[in-house]
């Protein structure tokens, strides 16, 4: 019964494994009952199974992009309003807009270009001062109290998503890697599988051996049919 675990899919692999604990769990092989090693790959199989299909990442990224677009964008109306409310000398509020222009530049007018956090440490500062009571009556004489509400909204809702992504990122970042439980797995199993054959003679293991090794042979046939189906779909 050999098999070289190693060359094996992720998948087949896990395949196998379950395969096998089903059939020494069947009730039909009572040798093998409570057996420690049985125990022991039961364990693995489970640490296996929980990571080896798992993201690297949160896949929160797409989300993350979106809050950051939505508050490029109420951040941009607001600054362009402003711009050209202050160039119109002729409305009595120019100077409030002017004001409050100058408040942009001053925490980067061009802030929407920056990384994510550049951008947030900015933004934050400039909601601080835009919301200081004097520039409050500043928005609310040009009315435009509504679109800051708007961007302020946008810039919380952009760091509560990107708060959830780096939260996600460092939980999956903190488990096992797939790899280092993919070797544990195959050294138990492989342990597993000497055992069965060494004792393959011996009466009571012989059905055992014998139902163990067929699904050792289709795993290995999974094994050839991936690689005979990789050779076929290349150009």
């Amino acid at each position: 019964m050999k098999i070289t675990l190693s060359k094996l899919s992720t998948k087949d692999l896990a395949t196998l494994s379950q395969r096998i604990i089903n059939s020494a769990e069947s009730g039909n092989f009572a040798v093998i009952n409570n057996h420690p090693l049985l125990t022991e790959l039961k364990t693995m199989y489970a640490d296996y199974d929980e990571v080896y299909t798992k993201q690297i990442y949160s896949g929160k990224g797409v989300n993350v992009a979106e809050a950051d677009k939505e508050r490029d964008n109420a951040f941009r109306v607001l600054k362009n309003f402003v711009n050209g409310y202050r160039k119109m000398t002729s409305l009595n509020n120019y100077q409030f807009a002017e004001d409050v222009y100058q408040i942009f530049k001053l925490y980067g007018k061009d802030m929407d270009k920056e990384s994510y956090s550049t951008q947030s440490a900015q933004m934050k500062k400039l909601i601080e001062d835009l919301e200081k009571p004097e520039n409050i009556q500043k928005l609310n004489a040009l009315s435009i109290i509504t679109a800051f509400n708007d961007m302020k909204s946008k810039q919380d809702t952009f760091e509560q998503i990107f708060s959830e992504q780096s939260n996600a990122n460092a939980t999956l970042r903190q488990m096992k890697s797939a790899s280092a439980i993919r070797r544990n797995l195959e050294k138990i199993l492989k342990s597993f599988l000497n055992l069965i054959t060494a004792m393959k003679d011996v009466s009571d293991w012989k059905l055992l051996y014998a139902e163990i090794n067929e699904l050792v042979k289709a795993a290995k046939q999974s094994k050839q049919t991936n690689v005979e189906i990789k050779e076929e779909n290349k150009p």
